[in-house]
């Protein structure tokens, strides 16, 4: 017998019932990560033959959580097109995340499609209370259309700081003011879902490997500029990096500038010290602005003042990537956020910087790009931790679903 099966069959149950719910959950994980595939696609990636797919379809189809429909024609294709299985939209989860000037909410189906968007603008940085019961207010008022249209997996809440993947607990959000708060757990109460916790940036680097540019790359380092900051994201070798209680990634706090500002870790010259949102709205004279209305805003700008600041914060982000390139050795480097606006701006001036400081090759074969998903990706991050559950044994959550759905609301 294979160590796989071994380690299959020591989670409890026959070894023929463990492979059984192994397969369904690539199946399931296959066609979540894809949007949608074919019987064959799927029967040619998991090297099974094609009863055993079809009737691992059937059962995901029986369980709600997928359905089956007829492609899209090919032209010039000889013979019948195989039948496409989708995961069901309906199946979802609530995405938060608790930011220094706004809070947002989203409904993200399975596949990656974010359904609902609701953002609630603070008129000062939240606390983790305060957080806790907009976020309560905001899933109240869509409690008759979740509880009538969708099935919610549970919810996921990406966090600017360092959080313990484990129990949900945010160590330290500098930027929010928050320390060792219970977060997740007192999500949970409010909402009645389970609540899981992330890093932000490390779940956007996620989110963009498994449904972005970086769709099948194993090496990437994800950068997600906001009004927090600067967060990273890793993904090495396949898997994401995180650490020992998950709070890998703080790239933000790479040293970029030793005659620098003053950062509120203590440090000098970090690189969210010094490459900052509030920054560049200064020079452009604005007191907010959105990643699309920032791009637009420094596109169109002849400032001096303003040229020369984009200059410095783009000199000063080449030299992080640089250190990361030399590093990580990625395939890709991914920008979120006003970093992308950065680099739409002074992509050459970036790519160069990048080339002369990075160590041999490395540095000339590196991809530097946006997020493709773009303000769509921190949700899409946060959405995977609520579907993990259901991804590793979807029969579970379909049975653990039918039950909840006969019970009264505490």
């Amino acid at each position: 017998m294979s160590t796989a099966l071994l380690a299959l069959g020591s989670r409890g149950g026959s070894s023929n019932d463990q492979l059984r719910r192994y397969n369904l959950s690539m199946v399931m994980t296959l066609i979540h990560h894809s949007g949608g595939c074919s019987r064959a696609e799927i029967t040619r990636r998991m090297g099974l033959n094609r009863s055993t797919v079809g009737a691992l379809v059937a059962e995901l189809v029986e369980l709600g959580l997928a359905f089956e429909g007829e492609p899209e024609s090919v032209s010039g294709r000889v013979g019948r097109p195989s039948v496409q299985v989708f995961p069901n939209p309906a199946i979802v989860a609530l995405a938060v995340y608790p930011d220094v000037d706004a809070i947002t909410v989203c409904i993200v189906g399975l596949g990656g499609e974010v359904i609902r968007r609701i953002r609630y603008d603070t008129v000062r940085v939240p606390t983790v209370h305060e957080t806790v019961n907009v976020v309560k207010a905001i899933v109240d008022g869509m409690r008759g259309e979740i509880e009538s249209s969708f099935r919610v997996a549970g919810v996921g809440v990406a966090v600017p700081g360092l959080v313990n993947s484990k129990d949900g607990r945010v160590l330290i959000a500098p930027h929010l003011g928050w320390r060792d708060a219970s977060l997740a757990a007192a999500l949970t109460k409010a909402l009645d879902y389970p609540v899981f916790a992330g890093n932000d940036a490390s779940l956007g680097a996620i989110a963009e490997s498994l449904f972005g540019i970086a769709r099948g790359m194993d090496d990437l380092v994800y950068l997600n500029g906001s009004a927090s900051g600067i967060g990273g994201g890793l993904i090495i070798g396949g898997s994401p990096l995180r650490g020992t209680s998950g709070y890998a990634g703080e790239l933000g706090h790479t040293l970029v500038n030793n005659m620098g500002s003053r950062c509120h870790c203590g440090r000098t010259g970090c690189l969210e010290t010094e490459v900052s949102l509030s920054r560049l709205l200064a020079v452009l004279k604005l007191a907010r602005a959105d990643q699309d209305e920032l791009e637009i805003a420094l596109g169109v700008s002849r400032d001096p003042k303003v040229m020369r600041e984009v200059q410095r914060q783009i000199d000063m982000l080449s030299e992080a990537i640089s250190n990361f390139v030399n590093m990580f050795d990625p395939e890709i480097v991914i920008l979120g956020g006003f970093l992308a606006s950065l680099l739409s701006v002074g992509r050459e001036r970036l790519a160069d910087a990048v080339r002369l400081r990075s160590m041999s090759s490395m540095g000339h074969s590196v991809v530097i790009e946006k997020a493709s998903l773009r303000s769509r990706i921190i949700m899409v991050g946060a959405a995977e931790l609520a579907f993990a559950g259901l991804l590793d044994d979807p029969a579970g959550f379909a049975r653990g679903a039918a039950g909840r759905a006969g019970q009264p609301r505490g």
